[in-house]
């Protein structure tokens, strides 16, 4: 793994780095933050999964998460949102669908299912890398994210259990088979058999599941958000939730909306969160 650039943050390091992944088989980018107990050796890792159009640097520029992370004592890892340089005709044609909108799934369909192959990537490959390459323990992650990433941490940790052991999201995609979004990466990628897009998708996941993660799950949506809709239905989790009997604070704040100045507002709980349950482990 070669490190792009590093920089001093908060008593820690930023640092943004690439390596060839054999899962995407394509070089990758990811943001990490390592907070300055990592001198002293191994730290629990939080990753981030961004949304639409972001990349590796959006949430590490933008959130203002690392103030938070360096007073609990954890690693940021932010991956890229889509594999780079696959060169699959019509990859930048839309916005929310292709390049840097990979849905945090492994396609199934040609000719996207040679590299777009980001659940691979997240779940196996990453945590792999970062044990082996920096001082995070990778048996102690958590998982959150924002919008399309949202839809990420909640279907890969409800997918693999076990494989995080926090969780959270901001203004996550809730119900991504039934949305104008999710039917279009889902078609593109999954091809048209509905019944197969239930597998991705984070509250039919959850109402199947038995309550993964009994210190519970934090959702934070802002009221004002143009998406909140047609595209999020966080209510559809909430109400899947409830079926599973799993714990989930959904905080609806009124005046808020889809962006980063949304998720900044509310970065110090989601930290404090995740490091209940990562500094406990």
């Amino acid at each position: 793994m070669k490190c792009l650039n590093e920089h001093a943050c908060f008593g820690g390091k930023q640092g943004f780095y690439q390596h060839d992944s054999s899962e995407i088989g394509l070089p990758m980018r990811l943001g990490v933050y390592l907070p300055p107990q990592a001198e002293q050796g191994p730290v629990p890792g939080l990753i981030y999964l961004a949304g639409l159009s972001c990349n590796e640097e959006t949430f590490l520029i933008k959130a203002g998460a690392q103030r938070y992370a360096a007073e609990h004592g954890l690693a940021l890892i932010a991956p890229d949102t889509s594999p780079r340089g696959a060169n699959v005709p019509g990859e930048t044609d839309h916005w929310d669908f292709g390049l840097a909108a990979g849905f945090y799934l492994d396609a199934t369909e040609a000719p996207w299912s040679t590299h777009y192959r980001m659940e691979s990537y997240i779940v196996r490959e990453l945590p792999r890398l970062l044990g082996s390459q920096l001082p995070i323990r990778s048996d102690c992650l958590g998982l959150f994210g924002h919008s399309m990433g949202g839809h990420g941490a909640l279907t890969l940790a409800l997918r693999h259990p076990g494989a995080f052991r926090t969780l959270s999201a901001f203004a996550p995609i809730a119900a991504a088979s039934d949305c104008p979004w999710g039917e279009k990466a889902f078609s593109g990628y999954l091809g048209s058999d509905r019944s197969n897009w239930l597998s991705h998708d984070a509250s039919a996941l959850m109402a199947a599941s038995m309550a993964p993660y009994p210190g519970g799950i934090l959702i934070d949506q802002g009221l004002n958000d143009r998406f909140l809709t047609e595209q999020l239905q966080p209510e559809r989790f909430e109400a899947a939730c409830l079926t599973a009997g799993q714990p989930l604070t959904l905080r609806n704040h009124p005046g808020y909306d889809h962006g980063y100045f949304f998720i900044s507002s509310f970065m110090a709980d989601h930290i404090a969160h995740h490091a209940k349950g990562l500094n406990d482990s």
